[in-house]
């Protein structure tokens, strides 16, 4: 198999990594895309190097979640954004209810740190303590308690 044609059906396998931190990450729909681009970019630059020591997904998250973190470096020394929130949308969920629970967990993420919106969503994605502390660089140890941690900030932010 031809490299682009690797890459591309790896894209597609796996699309929906890249869908979610371009969705936690920015709350606007034209940077959700920018980031989504930059991502796959940062993706095809690095995949020659991609050596299979750790599987395809995990490599993936781990270059998306950096990429997330430079390109909001990038955003906030533009300045001003409009949210998602204040916009239109056309989308009509099939569950109303499940939709506006998603949508305030989605809230609650936001609010937290960068580092901690990507452990808290690769635990939403399955994701094992092990796997998290590959792609993070952090120890198992650290994950446990920053997700211990983290699931007690959201308790309590979603109780208020």
């Amino acid at each position: 198999m031809r490299k682009e044609e690797a890459f591309t059906q790896l894209i597609k396998e796996n699309e929906g990594i890249i869908f979610k931190i371009s969705r936690v990450y920015c709350n606007t729909r034209e940077n959700q895309k920018d980031l989504y681009q930059d991502i796959v970019f940062q993706l095809w630059k690095g995949f020659d190097s991609f050596r299979g020591d750790a599987k395809a997904s995990t490599w993936m998250y781990r270059v998306a979640l950096n990429t997330a973190f430079t390109f909001l470096r990038k955003e906030k020394r533009k300045g001003t954004s409009v949210t998602i929130d204040n916009l239109h949308l056309t989308y009509e969920p099939d569950d109303p209810i499940l939709e506006k629970r998603l949508a305030q967990m989605y809230a609650q993420i936001r609010q937290l740190s960068d580092v901690n919106k990507g452990i808290i969503l690769l635990l939403l994605e399955g994701k094992k303590y092990e796997e998290i502390a590959t792609i993070t660089g952090f120890s198992r140890s650290k994950v446990a308690t920053r997700i211990s941690r983290i699931k007690e900030q959201l308790r309590t932010q979603l109780v208020k």
